[in-house]
């Protein structure tokens, strides 16, 4: 009898262990389920959040235009055409249809500069704009005013040019000058995108852009002085200093022009040393104005106080001449060198020679790029083409 209750409670207590093993598999089993069923949650969670972007990248693209002028988004190689882009999105508030034209012409203009989508980025780029043009057709077209796209450019080119163009140009003396050329950008996309969409071009239209790319090729960029013709009337050209220094450098009477060279209006003694010497476009626009500047601060520090009246003080003349032709006077000392620096005998032709010595000295100065730091070479250049 012992020895079968001895048996009965061996065998007891190793089904109570085989009971905690299964218990325990089976927790376990239900725990991986547990985190098969987490990692499920987490794919499905990434797999909607890859949806969701998909999404908002074909919204994104499908607005592609407000952001054409990006750098990120118009390819380098059709960097042409973001002007176009730019008054597409400037028109669009107030003319849909004339900026769905705009964008169909970049669209064209963007074919004819890479027609096999060899650029990189090119051809998604193209992709993208067209299947806005797609989009957008329809409801532009409902919304046109005239009966067709040559009409409805025409109306809206009239409608610029007469609100913005002609009202910024009769109140020319306190029009924003950033303002004036952005609108001469415009109009001359608007007359681009015009001449595409007809056979043949209106003549007072035609008139009309060439007074705007007569006025766009005198606004020029500048750094501080505006010195375009229709810029004298800005704040710091009313300065007296600035003006006594613009009428100076203005003589230019006596000095003999290349032959077959136009000459222009208001053209100055720097404009002669670039006739003569050929020294580059940028170059000359930026020492006119360094001189112009050098002048107009050493006029105003004189004392006592030069007259109010827009001349230039003979002792700022004096004072900027030896300040730039110091080292070059010491140069000619230590070689034993005659100065090429000399003055006439006519009271009248003197300020003209200094300021000619001046500004060939800054233009030489100005294309010299390294050699700028090896003074001597410059007095050298200088030393001969003044002679």
């Amino acid at each position: 009898v012992l020895f079968s209750l001895l048996n009965l409670y061996t065998k007891f207590i190793v089904f109570i262990n085989l009971f905690k093993i299964l218990i325990t598999t089976n927790n376990d089993l239900l725990s991986e389920n547990k985190g098969v069923k987490v990692n499920y949650n987490g794919v499905k969670r990434g797999a909607e959040l890859s949806l969701q972007r998909r999404i908002t990248e074909t919204q994104t693209m499908g607005n592609i235009g407000e952001s054409m002028i990006d750098n990120e988004v118009v390819p380098s190689s059709l960097v042409e055409i973001a002007p176009i882009l730019r008054v597409a999105n400037e028109v669009e508030p107030s003319n849909p249809r004339v900026a769905y034209l705009c964008r169909f012409y970049a669209f064209e203009k963007a074919h004819r500069l890479d027609a096999t989508s060899s650029g990189r980025g090119v051809r998604h780029f193209k992709t993208s704009l067209q299947w806005q043009l797609e989009r957008e057709n329809d409801p532009t077209l409902i919304g046109r005013v005239t009966k067709s796209d040559a009409r409805e450019m025409q109306s809206f080119y009239w409608h610029y040019y007469k609100q913005y163009i002609q009202d910024l140009q009769n109140d020319a003396e306190k029009a924003d000058r950033a303002q004036l050329t952005k609108a001469y950008q415009t109009e001359n996309v608007l007359f681009e995108v015009y001449r595409a969409q007809v056979v043949e071009t209106d003549l007072e239209i035609l008139k009309a852009h060439d007074k705007v790319a007569g006025k766009t090729q005198i606004f020029f960029s500048y750094n501080n002085l505006p010195l375009d013709p229709d810029s004298v009337n800005q704040t710091i050209m009313r300065f007296p200093k600035i003006r006594a220094a613009v009428y100076a450098l203005q003589n230019t009477s006596g000095l003999p022009w290349p032959n077959n060279y136009k000459k222009k209006k208001d053209e100055d003694i720097l404009d002669w040393l670039q006739a003569m010497f050929g020294f580059q476009k940028d170059n000359v626009a930026n020492q006119r104005e360094h001189l112009i500047l050098l002048l107009a601060n050493i006029h105003i520090r004189q004392y006592p106080k030069p007259d109010q009246q827009p001349k230039l003080d003979e002792r700022a003349l004096n004072e900027a001449m030896k300040k730039l032709f110091k080292n070059y006077k010491k140069w000619c000392k230590y070689l034993d060198r005659k100065s090429s620096l000399w003055l006439p005998t006519i009271p009248q032709e003197v300020q003209q020679r200094k300021l000619l010595y001046m500004g060939l000295h800054l233009l030489i100065w100005g294309e010299a790029a390294n050699l700028r730091f090896m003074p001597e070479c410059l007095c050298y250049f200088y030393h001969h083409v003044s002679f």
